[in-house]
């Protein structure tokens, strides 16, 4: 979803002509980054955790690297489509329960797209910390609100880059009525900076960085 604060910086008939670009040819923000995930997975891969699961792509997507894969999210809905998109595999586990819920050094890669503004970012990255095992990795898509000039210098990239990897992806016209149901969606509050001093105090050598689609990656490795 293109910030509504992003298009206004185009303005008037800009903004209009962009918001029609991208509804003609729309691609997920968050699916886009599956192969970045699938490119950084930790070597050892006994148990992978998504957090947020949504639709269950990359918990499918995880399946065949991983022993087993436990999808997570509060909502009811997005684990049953969750357990609709893993049908075919045997190794993905569909649950609510929460990061405190395993035990210590038990996990080698915790995935979060899009959920880590929804949750306390402190509690949460102190759970990571304590649950990845030596060597584990976690690896965040995330959200943050525009504030500072590189903010808002990166935001008025994904303005112009959106509509171009939408029509690249999808170079027809997407027909009306067509796109999957949303998923509970929750504006961020805090800022780049402020995520980052979180992610620097408490996963220290964490590598934050700025991403088109109105995103940022966050990569750790727990040290041995």
């Amino acid at each position: 979803m293109l910030r509504r604060m992003g298009t206004s910086l185009i303005g008037g008939q800009g903004a209009q002509w962009v918001q029609a670009l991208n509804a003609r040819h729309p691609w997920s923000h968050n699916d886009y980054f599956h192969s970045w995930i699938l490119a950084n997975l930790p070597s050892r891969r006994r148990e992978a955790v998504d957090v947020g699961c949504g639709r269950g792509g990359l918990v499918h997507s995880l399946a065949p690297y991983f022993d087993h894969v436990t999808g997570v999210d509060i909502d009811s809905d997005m684990r049953r489509r969750t357990g609709l998109a893993c049908s075919d595999v045997t190794n993905v586990t569909v649950s609510e329960r929460q990061l405190d819920s395993w035990a210590d050094e038990s996990v080698d890669l915790i995935t979060m797209i899009a959920v880590l503004h929804h949750l306390d970012i402190d509690d949460t990255l102190r759970q990571v910390e304590r649950v990845l095992a030596p060597n584990g990795r976690l690896l965040v898509v995330g959200m943050a609100a525009p504030r500072s000039p590189r903010d808002l210098l990166w935001d008025a990239v994904s303005i112009v880059t959106n509509p171009l990897i939408g029509f690249v992806g999808h170079p027809w016209p997407s027909p009306a009525g067509k796109q999957p149901a949303p998923f509970p969606v929750k504006d961020p509050v805090l800022s780049f900076d402020e995520v980052k001093r979180s992610v620097d105090a408490i996963l220290p050598g964490a590598t934050m960085r700025h991403r088109v689609g109105f995103r940022h990656t966050i990569e750790w490795t727990k040290p041995e």
